[in-house]
């Protein structure tokens, strides 16, 4: 009671941030008249004054009334649109490093104009963050108008794209990209080899568009770069062919998180029929430490049959799975489930399996975006999270007002006994609605209840558009038309992101349409004649009421629902926005209350009936908040545990760039050496023994094996006064002779060329190995909270412990690789071009041969040509020394490794 007359004298915390932007945005206002007096040169002379002043040490928050008068003016000539003072509210949060909230058509994507130009000023690049490709190109080439008026360069990224123009994009001042393609080319960057080939120049400022979706729905998935593993599709089909024959009772099932166990006669069973088919060897146990591989697969196949629903979790497009985002509903090509989860599912679909991964470089979107100095976001839907941002983020939310008053109607929830009983009262609604020509968006879960519920309006007679990731390429398209009078669109968790749903459709696409079906009519014609169509069919929506927004279910997160609801009522437009469930939906089942089933069937309630109360309104945003919670919680300590390996992925990226950008790196090879040989003295002189204890003929093999020098090293130990002093100071003395006599003999820049390829491919070996290594005791660690001991601080230990062995044994195998590199003599080296010469002969005759071939009117019965003078197919000997891809030297025209040089 009290917080709520305080609110009412001081104002909530969000009005007072509110409040205090009022007197910047005055001033902004009060610029106008002079700006608009500006030619388009002056324009962009303002953008050069401006950078002069942030070069000259002015900041940025001085700068900026007049940086966003400037980009209001430049906006206005470039695209008609003069933003509106809530708009310039959300650019300042923008640039103070908060998330702007805006509801749907309040036009985020211009507010992020102002933030960008300011910021873009100090020359260091401002990287725009969206959730696809369509809007990362749509975006960029739409607002690459204002800041092209401005003076600045826009890029835009996307996957695919050639290295040159990649590059580029980067080097501009605004860069738009997807979350994804940010991610992959800073681990990319982190895998080059030379400092001309990295993309990102730096990360300085983003801003997120969509910023719940992608750093809190996306941050349970880490990016992951990966290279092939051992091929064991054989054993996914072997072990799925088993899963079917379980039974219920042989394993338990866990909805509220995810997980499935087996149940000690699931064991038993397995045991059994895994022992039948070969698969597990006579007399070994599902429990012994050789059975850990068949446990995985069998797990994992288990899962795919269990937690994973083909339409819902993914579809198969041409024998492929392909995921689907549970957010979005947007199909997410090239995502792969990882620890053979997703082969399982190949199999149980009976898909071609591609092999397994092993990780090369992985990123969480938390730690990658914590990488920029700021971070700025904008989203319809962010306060529910607010906790969250502002815990691993550092962002504030802020709730910018609306435009206009919002006059959209939010009715009460409508529950259901049934989901048949929901399903017919909603067709009945869409009916209704539809007869008075109110377009209707109805929001599903999952593809399967979207097509189950457009066979049922197919039956009613009602016409409609279905949208999920099956018609992932129409998405803007049948966006677009859902506003139209009486038109109804069934839409899976997508609700028309990054398109707004107009009411009376949406000119822009209907006139693209008209343009592209009559092309030899008059554009403007054209376009004059829809834009009056489309004031009629505007105010004949509003008089029906506007868009009605109708959910079939509740989703897991409330911001989802917010996003469904939120299409409806932009711009201070009419709407309509209900819920109707049932009590045989996944969220009342799980988590809904057991009382309300208690409170229906107190009511009597009869066939087709539903509750309406705000009680019930109350109780489901207990249940979802409570999910919210523990999602959060999960991503918490996946954070907590993603930091350990972040520390060390800085480490060892910082590490690679001092590497690349160094001249020379003698020194640093010379202080691996020196630490080689004090642990090689240490182990085999050590300190506090006596002579007679030293073990001289190991020391004398390492140091041929490690440092490539071959000493007198057995008969120093007969010798006065040498001790372990002495016997380092020898082994860097002849270490270091035997490197300077190489780099004399290869030249100092081929050495130098040379050592930085060493440590560069050492480095990345070591660290793969490393990321393997972290990923299994990830598995395991959490098993070491049954001996009361704390998982995350027993990762913390063996990965620092871990991290140490790696720094080592990168030392030890850059100083022994180093020491065997020797130039060639000269013998070598005629051998070398002797083989380079008959490799080119080869192929030249391979193309002479193939030239004729191809002259031949009958190809398949010319003569096969040997290579080589005197090939004998039974005497390897006069086959040459072919690389394995080269031509086969038979003439047969196959690669040697598929012919002759068949293993």
């Amino acid at each position: 009671m009290f917080g709520k007359i305080a609110r009412k004298v001081f104002g909530t915390p969000n009005d007072r941030k509110i409040k205090a932007t009022r007197p910047l945005v005055q001033q902004i206002n009060a610029l106008e008249a002079e700006f608009e007096k500006l030619g388009d040169a002056g324009l962009i002379e303002k953008t050069e004054e401006f950078r002069k002043r942030v070069a000259d040490g002015e900041s940025l928050d001085s700068l900026l009334p007049e940086a966003f008068a400037n980009c209001r003016e430049a906006a206005k000539r470039a695209l008609g649109l003069r933003a509106f003072d809530v708009q310039l509210m959300g650019g300042i949060f923008l640039h103070q490093g908060n998330i702007s909230e805006m509801k749907t058509g309040e036009g985020k994507t211009l507010m992020a104009t102002f933030a960008a130009y300011l910021n873009a000023l100090t020359g260091r690049g401002v990287h725009v963050v969206t959730v696809n490709d369509y809007l990362a190109r749509r975006d960029a080439d739409w607002m690459s108008k204002v800041y092209g008026a401005l003076g600045l360069t826009t890029g835009v990224v996307y996957p695919r794209q050639e290295d040159g123009e990649k590059k580029e994009a980067y080097a501009s001042d605004i860069t738009y990209a997807t979350n994804n393609e940010l991610g992959f080319d800073y681990l990319r960057d982190n895998m080059k080899s030379e400092l001309d080939q990295i993309y990102q120049r730096d990360h300085y400022f983003a801003i997120v568009d969509e910023v719940d979706s992608i750093l809190v729905d996306e941050a349970r998935t880490p990016l992951i770069i990966s290279g092939p593993a051992e091929d064991r599709s054989e054993m996914y089909v072997q072990i799925d062919k088993l899963i079917p024959d379980l039974d219920p009772d042989h394993y338990t099932v866990d909805e509220k998180t995810r997980n499935v166990t087996f149940t000690d006669e699931g064991n038993e069973f397995l045991e059994q029929h895994l022992q039948a088919r070969g698969i597990l060897p006579e007399g070994q146990s599902l429990y012994d430490p050789e059975s850990t591989t068949i446990v995985h697969h069998v797990n994992q196949g288990l899962r795919a049959h269990v937690l994973f629903t083909k339409d819902k979790d993914y579809i198969v497009r041409d024998r492929e799975v392909v995921l689907i985002d549970e957010f979005t509903g947007r199909m997410m090509a090239g995502r792969r489930l990882s620890e053979g989860l997703h082969q399982a599912i190949e199999a149980k679909e009976n898909c071609d399996i591609q092999a397994e991964n092993v990780t090369l470089a992985s990123v969480t979107f938390q730690n990658y975006f914590r990488l920029y100095d700021k971070l700025g976001g904008m989203t319809g839907t962010a306060a529910t999270e607010a906790e969250e941002f502002a815990e691993i983020y550092g962002l504030g939310v802020v709730e910018v007002p609306t435009n206009r008053p919002i006059a959209r109607v939010d009715e009460d929830d409508k529950v259901y006994r049934t989901a048949r009983e929901k399903f017919e009262a909603i067709v009945e609604e869409v009916k209704i609605a539809h007869e008075k020509g109110q377009p209707v968006l109805v929001g599903t879960t999952s593809i399967e209840k979207s097509e189950m519920l457009s066979n049922l309006l197919k039956d009613a007679g009602l016409p409609h558009n279905v949208l999920n990731a099956r018609q992932h390429e129409q998405e803007a398209q049948i966006v677009a038309d859902a506003g139209k009078r009486g038109a109804v669109t069934i839409a899976t968790n997508m609700a028309g992101r990054g398109t707004d749903i107009k009411l009376g459709g949406n000119v822009d696409f209907t006139v693209m349409e008209a343009i592209a079906a009559d092309p030899e009519g008059d554009p403007e014609a054209i376009r004059t004649r829809i834009e009056e169509e489309h004031k009629t069919d505007e105010a004949a929506v509003k008089e029906a009421g506007g868009l009605y927004v109708l959910a079939t279910e509740r989703h897991e997160s409330r911001r989802i629902d917010n996003q469904l609801r939120g299409r409806s009522g932009r711009q201070g437009d009419p709407g309509r926005s209900s819920f109707f469930l049932s009590l045989e939906d996944d969220l009342m089942r799980i988590f809904g209350s057991e009382r309300l089933e208690k409170v229906l069937s107190t009511l009597g309630m009869k066939e087709g009936e539903a509750i309406v109360h705000p009680w019930v309104n109350k109780s489901l945003e207990r249940a979802q908040a409570k999910v919210e919670g523990r999602n959060f919680d999960i991503r918490k300590q996946l954070l907590k545990f993603d930091d350990v390996m972040n520390d060390q992925r800085k480490v060892i990226f910082s590490q690679r760039r001092e590497i690349m950008e160094a001249e020379d790196l003698s020194e640093i090879v010379q202080d691996m050496r020196t630490d080689v040989i004090d642990e090689l003295v240490d182990i085999y002189a050590p300190a506090k023994s006596y002579a007679e204890q030293w073990d001289m003929p190991g020391l004398y093999a390492a140091s041929i094996e490690k440092l490539g020098v071959d000493l007198p090293i057995i008969a120093w130990a007969d010798e006065d006064g040498v001790d372990q002093t002495v016997i380092r100071e020898r082994l860097e003395e002849a270490t270091d002779k035997a490197m300077a006599e190489k780099a004399e003999a290869f030249g100092p820049t081929i050495m130098r060329q040379i050592e930085k390829q060493f440590l560069l491919n050492t480095i990345d070996g070591k660290w793969r190995e490393h990321l393997l290594t972290l990923e299994h005791l990830r598995s395991v660690v959490g098993f070491r909270g049954y001996a009361q001991r704390d998982p995350l601080n027993e990762y913390k230990t063996e990965a620092f412990q871990l991290f140490e062995n790696l720094l080592d044994g990168l030392r030890e195998t850059v100083t022994t690789q180093l020491s065997q590199v020797r130039p060639m003599n000269e013998e070598e080296r005629a051998a070398m071009i002797a083989q380079e010469e008959q490799r080119q002969k080869m192929a030249q005759m391979m193309q002479q041969q193939l030239a004729q071939q191809s002259a031949t009117p009958d190809a398949t019965s010319a003569e096969r040509v040997p290579l080589i003078a005197g090939f004998d197919e039974t005497d390897p000997a006069t086959w040459g020394n072919p690389g394995r891809n080269d031509a086969c030297p038979c003439g047969s025209g196959d690669k040697f490794k598929h012919c002759h040089g068949k293993i």
